[in-house]
């Protein structure tokens, strides 16, 4: 699959006055993994911006060990950023990449939300997801590789959807190819990123859960009842949960980590 280095470097220029990250290109029809092609640079002496794009992954990583299936058609880019945030703040990155992306992509028509923490989702099936990966000094991040993932025109599993042809279904071309699903990606990143340190995590998470779909959503944990309220600065899910102590209802909050529940997917695309 042909992708026009050109077309998505006119289409990074003209969006971009003033750079919050200086991208530095490299461009591959196949690879094992992204990250761990943007890890290798890295040690090479590549600086934050370099980014690395494949239409095809044999090996790609998704959140938690898990193997992300990458196959011809889909758009697969990681990018180098330097971060000077605290390791327990890590997620921050993956929020703020996140909302930038499904921003961008809703400014070209297409309606993306986020399903906590990390997937875009489209009609209730998962367009995408994001894996941020650091390296920490001292308790703090000095360097952090950020993946993404998105069906452009890829086979997908029953709970994904693929954005060309939603597109076609829709008799809209918000997207009219990878190049400029890459940049919109690329400046989503960027947006994001430049929200969260210029303005903070508390205007980022704002804007992260205007575009979060689990909002009013139920889930069990450890055999009790919550109902999803929000996220944390942290990246944790915040849940209202119900107890019954026999003679009245009491709520109380709590908040889970990343990984330690799944919301799943209700939908399947059609």
């Amino acid at each position: 699959m042909e992708f026009d280095r050109q077309i998505l470097e006119s289409s990074l220029h003209l969006e971009r006055k003033h750079p919050y990250l200086r991208f530095s290109l490299h461009i591959f029809d196949s690879l094992p993994s992204t990250n761990q092609t943007v890890w290798d640079l890295l040690k090479q002496g590549a600086e934050p911006g370099c980014v690395v794009i494949a239409t095809q992954q044999t090996a790609g990583r998704g959140q938690w060990g898990r193997q992300w299936l990458s196959p011809t058609g889909g758009l697969y880019l990681s990018v180098a950023i330097a971060s000077q945030l605290e390791v327990t703040n890590s997620y921050q990155l993956t929020l703020a990449s996140a909302w930038g992306i499904a921003s961008k992509l809703r400014k070209c028509g297409i309606s993306v939300g986020i399903k906590w923490p990390n997937d875009l989702v489209l009609e209730g099936c998962k367009l995408g997801g994001i894996l941020t990966e650091t390296k920490v000094h001292k308790g703090e991040i000095t360097q952090a590789v950020i993946g993404v993932g998105i069906n452009w025109r890829n086979a997908v599993p029953e709970t994904g959807i693929n954005l060309k042809s939603w597109q076609a279904n829709q008799n809209s071309q918000g997207i009219f190819g990878l190049e400029m699903l890459t940049a919109a990606v690329l400046l989503g990143i960027e947006s994001g990123l430049e929200c969260l340190h210029h303005e903070g995590i508390s205007i980022l998470l704002s804007h992260y859960l205007d575009l979060l779909t689990n909002l009013g959503d139920q889930v069990y944990v450890n055999n009790l009842l919550g109902t999803v309220i929000g996220v944390t600065p942290q990246g944790n899910l915040r849940l209202k949960m119900a107890e019954d102590d026999s003679k009245e209802l009491i709520k109380t909050e709590i908040s889970v980590e990343p990984g330690t529940i799944s919301l799943g997917y209700s939908k399947t695309s059609v």
